[in-house]
């Protein structure tokens, strides 16, 4: 007999997790018990190189709620990983949590209340304070302050890690196809009634994080690129800056030419002005080739994640196997 079909669907991406996998599922139950309606679980392992799929496949079938496990092909990223997640989910609404517990279980019982009782269509939870060592916190600081500058001034001051959605958001969410994109900016630019629900960022107890300063700077270079043309409007002002002061320059040169100041005709102005148009000419070149590359990547229509495996549980003793 199949499963009665869940109210909420709480997907989880998994890479180097193990260790907080046993309390994330406690954690989970008990928010399971005192929801108004049937939990889902859906659990995204991204080719997570340590035992966590071994352990989900063990203690998955032991839990009271229903759930889901997916094992992707390889490493495609946690964005990859919840849009599978959001993709497979069954729910009518639905949330988006870190494996690492970071995230209170209560903000995200708060996301299926707000979004059961229609005042939102999607919600996202802001931090408004956390308890990470400052050299973790002032790098974060700096990644959301310049994504506001520079990409999108909606996005609240503290970032956006997590975020719940009802299922008819989520089936726009998943239907763009992007590759090298922001899946928090996609979040925004969908638009529909949006709510943000603050909240206090826990210390990490569990292994370490696996979002590098490398990845957050990849991160919002993609974020720059697929939603902005700041890049382009820079490259043009810089541009007409360019050309007024070579038409300076060209106009000095003239004027010491004539006036004999000039005792090797040329070599000064030509030098400044090849040095300079040669550098605007490869900042051009990168930016134009950093969006050439993004139409590239996404002319191949590619998948954006390949599941390997997939188990469902239905919460009631069986293994789903």
């Amino acid at each position: 007999m199949p499963a009665e079909r869940p109210l909420f669907s709480l997907i989880v991406p998994v890479y180097r997790n193990e260790g907080s996998l046993p309390e994330l599922l406690a954690q989970v139950a008990a928010m399971a018990s005192r929801l108004a309606g049937r939990l889902e679980l859906v659990i995204v392992v991204d080719a997570s190189p340590d035992g966590s799929y071994g352990y989900l496949l063990e203690n998955l079938s032991r839990q009271s709620f229903q759930s889901q496990l997916l094992l992707l092909a390889r490493n495609f990223g946690s964005f990859a990983a919840i849009r599978e997640g959001l993709r497979q989910a069954r729910g009518d609404y639905l949330a988006v949590m870190a494996a690492d517990l970071q995230e209170p279980i209560e903000l995200i019982e708060r996301f299926f209340q707000t979004l059961a009782a229609g005042d939102a269509d999607v919600v996202v939870g802001s931090r408004e304070g956390r308890d990470d060592p400052w050299l973790q916190r002032i790098p974060a600081q700096l990644f959301w302050s310049l994504y506001r500058r520079l990409i999108n001034p909606e996005i609240p001051p503290g970032g956006v890690d997590v975020f719940g959605c009802t299922r008819g958001f989520a089936a726009h969410l998943v239907a763009l196809p992007e590759a090298r994109s922001s899946l928090v900016g996609q979040l925004f630019w969908l638009g529909h009634r949006r709510k943000v629900l603050g909240y206090t960022r826990l210390a990490r107890v569990y292994g370490s994080s696996a979002w590098s300063f490398r990845g957050k700077l990849a991160y919002l270079s993609d974020s720059l690129f697929a939603f902005s043309d700041l890049p382009i409007r820079i490259l043009l002002g810089v541009g007409v800056l360019g050309l007024v002061l070579a038409l300076v320059l060209g106009l000095a040169v003239v004027v010491a030419k004539v006036t004999g100041r000039v005792p090797v005709p040329g070599y000064a102005a030509l030098m400044v002005a090849m040095t300079f148009f040669a550098g605007l000419n490869a900042l051009g070149l990168g930016l134009i080739g950093s969006y050439a590359w993004r139409a590239y990547e996404n002319s191949k229509q590619r998948p954006l994640a390949l599941m390997l495996t997939q188990h469902d549980f239905s919460g009631k003793g069986d293994d789903g196997r």
